[in-house]
């Protein structure tokens, strides 16, 4: 104790930030002291600042569309009030209403650079699109009605709003202002209707007569309103509610879509009853009545120049009665062609896209976008087949729900292309062959870009490799793990069992991209590994199976490890498991059944290996809680809340099998509490048995449940297995240990791991076959609304529902636990490979396994690796206990390696060879490895390293060999982390810590001070946490949504750098012109062109609103601020506009003014002329 007090004292200069020279000063053959430790830090607070970058994924919960024919860009509302902006490929903005409320209506103010919004709380907004994100430049709050529809006429700065009360108000764009015009309900219907005519569902100018506007109230009601006279032209009363209203490009007629799935076609010339009545998929029935049909909800009537026929398409309308009727579909009527698309699932808006921005021209319809509830596509009209667009945008990352994600950044620059070229075969084929329509926006590739990959795991064994450089998102490869199983017999009860619906769901994965090794764990408790081959192959995948628990057979004594430290079980199914596959009993049912015949694997990942851990008495394995892999030393190991399993994959070998409590051996810190092996169902009893050795083991399981077992755990004193041979802690008296503690060990309860927490929920005994505790299992890990097959499918919005239930952070556990199974359960949270010390006295690094458990304890297994390639493939590897090196409080998260100039120390790895290429005879391939050994010489093979050691309450930094701590940080005490990683950032590195609070933080190292605090998600959720991750360069990600990855940076040299990254949303563009109408037809037709709607709506001429209806409320930049904000050309060509603006306002001052002195000199002339006339005739004594 007091040496450790030297050495903190020793450091208590050091502790505050950088001194000397990044060297190591100890002499040759001498260990490091903590003295002779010097860092230079360069990291300080003004390196790190939070910013969201981008978000990638469909719009969580969509709502409604909108597209600028001009500008080419098309934005999509959210339910959560969020709004995407899409362009051309890399142009994706997101944007989100601060109120959260819902999006109803999307309206741009076409080839202007600006978007109008309507939302939920009744509250419209004005968005600035000329910048990189947009912003709100306005906002009027409607007070006393509610909104439900909105339009603007083209080049119009008027914009007409709707109301659930029937009245249509009118908003000025510029000022975002009301007009004191307003076109009440009881004006535009009859005197003598007694109804209320509805809410209005429709608004629109005649292309015909900009002067018209046509008014649809859901009610069936359709009125033209002659805004210059102020009067109704004609009303139109129709029985069935009206859902949508679209004009024919002429004017002079339009067609509705109604309720009972019928359309309506009207001519203005005869407006008593429709000129055409049509059910498309309705029929008459012979005893006369009409075929019940659902609702077509929109309709859109357009005209084309390639054919006299015009198109109606719709939505909705099928008969009920049809086999087909629940699925949704968009009709496409041309001429006698009627062609009906069936949707996966329901449409919640469809927009036709044409070229032409005027309403009174041949509309020339060309493709059809469709926003789907979890998709989104796009229809090509040109072809006659209707082929859809393959969509650039990354759409489908909810495909299969997502439940895992990992983030590399600076990856091997030839990983990318090497995926591309593999995945591209995987492509579908049968799209159009035109381009992507949505063409707006510009976006150039920024000057910091480094190779960056995503990937995810998903609910259906799919993982997903996407190329995420420079901020963009696109699918590179994908990998289906299920491929590996056998399929599931058709009859075994799968659909009862709702447990098993997603037997093959991603739970991680770890990936080495130097050595293309790639391993994934399922939620079935498997492994399987992968190597990565540009061939086919043809080959037998290699099964292992592992019994998590000893039977008294199975029991190794120490003395045999050592002599035979490899003991496996290769046979590729075991014979031991109860209810293995044949047997017809129960477990069997969901037991994924590895294929035992050769498997044709395409180029890509093939499968080599996949290790199941086996069911026991008929309850499921436990969920595998760590992974990791190292190509250099061909071992794979994986933790459980059972113990560890090391896996020797080149020799398809489990090297070892232990319980967390045996990775002690007598070095155990704690006074742990035995459990009876058969009474808790949630855990098995092998790896968790706590006895001795065999005899205190069979003794144990000799006797039989008593009163004086509570929940599965054993609590009676007199029940304690007696202790024989030297106890787990030196000096310990023996006897009952019920309640104490091992030396110097804090209070568990404050230590207590959320990941334990979650994996060792108590289910009752009473449920069948153990399928209530994996479903409890799950929803704790993976949350059932990441990865549910019945949630995935439904059409309604009950994600939200689930996600309010499961989304906190208690920590508190049922009341049927008691803390005597606190006391027992321990996991392994953490493991990592690397080159280390395992012991104090060693002089050289070796191979080492570094093992953290839920408990807070840091374990160093010692790895001994034969060095020849052919040793490799026939010696077995030996691994040693090394005791325990540290305690920290929580959970242990993190590990990672520095050097003695605090860089990081990457792990060693084997350079890629492919496993399926040619031979050559002449060059025999061997394994080419790459070790980052804290040792680079044999000189300075005594300067040791720094361990970075990161819990969920606090970090600490260790010297090996000789394990003295010399650095320690709390990270918080009130919540607990839930992430951690260490990462390199503006050629340093930092520790990155997301908190259960919502709080991110960084820790310079070694020194560990806080760098950066901010609370950035003040709610956070399930889903989150197990989604969010750091990486180097500054970047994290999360899964916002179930459909959405967002981005961010916590770096400032990236935030500064990110307007350079991210997409121009507006490009100056000229307005087309429009067609030039012939003379008889402009004089006949009309011209919608001299309509002056100043006249009408403007405040000299209707006056003001008033005050009580609407609310105005600033954004937070005026509209000058916005334009000069822009970037490039758009900002030159807003300043050139406003210094005009601005120009043509003085000189209108300046005219002001001069009227004003004229006026005050005519005034003045004329009194003094007055004065003059007065004075004229009077005598000088008079004056």
């Amino acid at each position: 104790m007091k040496k450790f007090r030297k050495v903190l004292d020793g450091l208590s200069s050091s502790s505050q930030g950088a001194v000397a020279s990044p060297s190591c000063s100890s002499a040759a053959g001498t260990p490091p002291t903590p003295q002779d430790i010097h860092v230079q830090e360069t990291l300080v607070s003004e390196n790190f600042h939070i910013c969201k970058t981008v978000r990638h994924g469909f719009p969580y919960q969509p709502t409604c569309l909108a597209f600028d024919p001009v500008q080419k860009i098309l934005a999509i509302g959210s339910r959560t009030g969020g709004i995407r902006i899409l362009g051309r490929p890399g142009v994706d903005c997101y944007s989100q209403h601060e109120s959260g409320a819902a999006v109803l209506q999307l309206q741009f103010l076409i080839n202007e650079g600006a978007l109008v919004t309507a939302c939920a709380d009744d509250t419209l907004h004005l968005w600035n699109l000329r910048q990189r994100r947009p912003a709100v430049l306005h906002s009027l709050k409607f007070n006393r009605e509610r909104i439900t529809f909105c339009h603007i006429p083209f080049q119009s700065k008027w914009l007409y709003v709707g109301t659930e009360r029937g009245n249509t108000h009118i908003v000025n764009i510029e000022s975002f202002v009301l007009s004191g015009y307003v076109i009440m309900w009881n004006k535009a219907i009859e005197l003598s209707t007694k109804a209320h005519p509805g809410p209005v569902v429709h608004l629109s100018d005649s292309p015909k007569d900009e002067c018209k506007l046509l008014i649809g109230f859901e009610s069936g009601t359709v009125v033209q309103w002659d805004l210059r006279a102020k009067k109704v032209d004609f009303r139109i009363y129709y029985d069935e509610a009206i859902h949508s209203v679209s004009w024919h490009h002429e004017g002079k007629q339009f067609m509705c879509s109604h309720s009972d799935g019928s359309l309506t076609m009207w001519n203005l010339r005869n407006t008593a009853r429709p000129i055409q009545i049509t059910y498309p998929h309705g029929k008459i029935l012979k005893e006369g009545r009409k075929e019940s049909c659902k609702p077509i909800l929109k309709v859109e009537y357009k005209t084309s120049r390639n054919s006299s026929e015009p198109y109606v398409i719709f939505s909705g309308g099928l008969s009920y009665d049809k086999a087909g009727g629940r699925r949704p579909t968009l009709t496409i009527m041309h001429g006698k062609a009627i062609t009906v698309l069936e949707m996966d699932h329901p449409i919640v808006e469809f927009l036709v896209l044409c070229d032409t921005p005027y309403s009174n021209e041949i509309q020339d319809p060309y493709a059809v976008v469709l926003l789907l509830e979890k998709d989104f596509i796009m229809v090509d009209l040109t072809q006659s087949n209707f082929p859809i667009f393959e969509n650039p945008y990354p759409m489908d990352i909810h495909e299969s729900p997502v439940t895992c994600t990992a983030y590399f950044a600076e990856c091997p620059p030839d990983i990318i292309p090497v995926l591309y070229s593999v995945g591209a075969k995987q492509k579908k084929t049968g799209y159009s062959h035109k381009e992507w329509p949505v063409s707006g926006g510009t976006w150039t590739l920024g000057s910091q870009t480094y190779p960056e990959v995503i990937v995810t795991g998903h609910a259906d064994g799919t993982v997903k490799f996407w190329d995420a450089s420079a901020i963009t998102l696109q699918m590179l490869y994908k990998l289906k793990t299920s491929k590996v199983f056998e399929n599931p017999d058709a009859g075994e009860g799968r659909a009862v069992e709702p447990v098993e619906e997603d037997p093959y769901a991603i739970q991680m994965v770890s990936w080495c991209p130097q050595s293309r090794l790639f391993c994934v764990v399922g939620i079935s408790a498997h492994v399987i590994l992968y190597r990565f081959s540009k061939h086919d192959a043809n080959t037998e995948i290699v099964s292992l199976e592992v019994r998590p628990q000893f039977d008294s057979e199975d029991v190794i004594s120490p003395s045999e490890t050592e002599n035979n430290p490899c003991f496996s079980d290769t046979s590729s199914h075991s014979s031991q498991m109860p209810g293995s596959p044949g047997n017809g009993s129960q477990d069997s049912l969901h037991y994924l059944k590895v294929k035992s015949r050769p498997v044709q694997m395409p180029p890509g990942y093939q499968a080599e290996l996949v290790v199941q851990l086996q069911w026991v008495d008929r309850e499921p394995p436990q969920q595998i809680t760590s992974l990791d892999i190292n190509s250099a030393y061909g071992l794979l190991a994986f933790g459980s809340s059972n113990g560890l399993v090391v896996v020797d994959y080149i020799q398809k070998t489990i090297l070892r099998r232990v319980s967390t409590l045996d990775l002690y051996g007598a070095a155990d810190p704690f006074q742990r509490l035995t459990r009876s092996p058969r009474k808790n169902r949630q855990s098995t009893s092998g790896l968790t048995e706590l006895s001795d050795n065999q005899v205190a083991m069979d003794m144990e399981r000799s006797k039989s449940p008593t009163s004086d077992h509570v929940n599965g755990h054993c609590t009676s004193p007199t029940s304690q297995p007696y202790s024989v041979g030297k106890s787990r802690i030196p000096g310990a008296p023996e006897g009952p240990r019920l309640t104490r503690r091992g030396p110097g060990r804090p209070p568990f309860r404050k230590a207590q791991s959320a990941a334990c927490m979650e994996i060792s929920l108590p289910v009752s005994s009473h449920t069948e076959g153990g399928y209530a505790s994996r479903r409890a299992m799950l929803q704790q890990l993976h949350g059932v609304s990441m990865y549910s097959h019945d949630e995935h499918h439904t059409t309604s919005y009950n994600w939200s529902e689930r996600e309010s239930r499961e989304n906190s952070f208690s920590r508190s556990r049922s009341s049927s636990v008691s803390s005597i199974d606190r006391d027992t359960k321990e996991s392994v949270t953490t493991l990592q490979f690397g080159e280390s010390y395992g012991r104090k006295g060693d002089a050289l690094p070796t191979a080492c396994l570094w093992v953290g458990t839920s408990l807070g304890v840091v374990l160093l297994l010692p790895i001994s690796i034969p060095t020849e390639e052919e040793e490799r493939m026939e010696e077995p590897i030996t691994m040693g206990p090394s005791g325990t090196v540290l305690m920290l409080k929580g959970s242990v998260l993190r590990f990672a390696f520095l050097d003695c100039g605090g860089a990081l120390i990457q792990s060693p790895y084997e350079v890629w060879r492919d496993p399926n290429g040619p031979e050559d005879p002449d060059r025999p391939r061997r394994r080419k490895l790459v070790n980052f050994s804290p040792s680079s010489s044999q000189e300075a093979c005594s300067d040791g390293h720094l361990a970075v050691v990161c819990s969920e309450k606090q970090a600490k930094v260790i010297l090996m060999p000789t394990q003295a701590v010399l650095f320690t940080h709390n990270i918080t005490e009130s919540s607990f982390l839930l992430r951690a990683d260490v990462v390199s950032v503006c050629n340093s590195v930092c520790l990155a810590c997301f908190c259960a609070n919502g709080h991110i933080m960084t820790l310079s190292l070694p020194s560990l001070r806080p760098l950066m605090d901010i609370n950035y998600l003040p709610l956070t959720d399930l889903r989150i946490a197990r989604t969010f991750v750091f990486t180097n360069g500054g970047q994290a990600l999360y899964l916002s949504s179930p459909t959405e990855i967002q981005r961010l940076t916590y770096s400032q040299e990236m935030t500064d750098n990110l307007q350079d990254m991210l997409g121009e949303l507006f490009t100056p563009i000229e307005t087309p012109e429009a067609q030039n109408k012939g003379f008889l037809k402009g004089f006949f037709g009309g011209n919608a062109q001299t309509f002056d709607r100043e006249e009408l709506f403007g405040e000299a001429a209707a006056g003001k609103a008033s005050r009580s209806l609407a609310q105005h409320i600033p954004g937070p930049m005026g509209l000058e601020n916005m334009k000069t904000a822009a970037g490039g050309v758009v900002g030159d060509l807003a300043r050139a506009r406003i210094a005009l603006d601005q120009r043509g306002e003085r000189l209108g001052e300046l005219e002001e003014r001069t009227a004003l002195m004229m006026n005050s000199a005519e005034t003045f002339s004329t009194h003094a002329h007055q004065v003059m006339l007065k004075q004229k005739d009077k005598k000088w004594y008079q004056l």
